[in-house]
């Protein structure tokens, strides 16, 4: 029982600075979301949008923080 307590309490401060993350983003202008190369599909009946260039520059930038972030716990 004390493990899943304690991934839940490392999950609950993932999330906490994930959102912290896009709330300071916001703030600060970044154009997350809204990146050239996200396809934006609008019709009469509705849209489609896809951050797929967001979604790799977020996926380098997790990458290399958590790479980071393994290499000083290892040693």
């Amino acid at each position: 029982m004390e493990n899943i307590a304690r991934y839940l309490m490392i999950g609950g401060l993932i999330l906490l600075l994930i959102g912290g993350g896009v709330y300071l983003a916001a703030k600060f202008g970044l154009p997350l979301g809204r990146l050239p190369g996200d396809i934006r599909i609008e019709g009469p009946n509705g849209s489609f949008y896809f951050p797929i260039v967001t979604s790799i520059v977020l996926s380098l930038i997790l990458t290399v923080v958590l790479n980071i972030i393994i290499r000083l716990f290892r040693k």
